[in-house]
């Protein structure tokens, strides 16, 4: 056996064993089972979860602490996936951004296990707490960024609070998915608020000086 054989043995025979994605996956799958089914967030309990998926309670609490730190995780599979921005511009970007959230309310709208598990979930303060911090202030922060951005090319004023720059322009999406559940969400509403708000917040041109 040369020394390279002794400092890498074979995969089978070094210590640990890798979380199985599989098993992972058929517990997630086995929650939105049990809530297509009509089970609610209080009904579903670990051991009924574990039953569901075919294995053992002790599997599900090795990878997450409790339901809500499972619901979370079902919560981001269930839901669009967040979009790799473009980079191209600002304008860009922030066209992508507004896009995905347009795409939420659409799902939240022909989803019917969406809008129940986002109607159940505000009846759970930590869940709720925990999508806030894990993936919507994950998205502010990305907006934030992009604004930023704006301010640093000279396409937005530099005067006005970033964070409240960032509500101008998701703040109408937001209103027609979450405020308004009928609200008209045409497939170029993410273009036409980013121009219109692009638009209201440009740097004011100075006049010129005549000598």
């Amino acid at each position: 056996m040369n020394p390279t054989q002794r400092q890498n043995p074979p995969p089978e025979h070094r210590r640990g064993r890798p979380r199985s994605e599989t098993v992972e996956r058929s517990i997630t799958e086995a929650v939105v089972k049990l809530l297509e089914e009509g089970a609610s967030l209080a009904d579903l309990s670990i051991e009924r979860i574990a039953r569901t998926a075919g294995v053992g309670k002790a599997t599900i609490y090795r990878r997450w602490k409790g339901k809500e730190d499972l619901f979370l995780d079902v919560l981001k599979d269930v839901e669009p996936t967040d979009p790799e921005l473009p980079g191209t511009s600002v304008r860009d970007d922030l066209v992508a951004m507004l896009e995905s959230l347009r795409q939420r309310g659409l799902a939240k709208r022909s989803s019917a296990l969406l809008h129940n598990v986002f109607a159940q979930m505000q009846n759970y303060p930590k869940l709720w707490a925990a999508y806030h911090a894990n993936v919507v202030e994950g998205r502010r922060r990305t907006g934030m960024a992009i604004v930023r951005r704006g301010i640093d090319e000279g396409l937005i004023r530099s005067d006005l609070d970033t964070a409240l720059i960032n509500d101008l322009f998701v703040g109408p999406v937001l209103l027609r998915t979450v405020l308004r559940p009928d609200g008209v969400l045409d497939g170029d509403l993410a273009e036409h608020v980013v121009d219109a708000v692009l638009t209201g917040l440009a740097p004011s041109r100075q006049p010129e000086s005549r000598g």
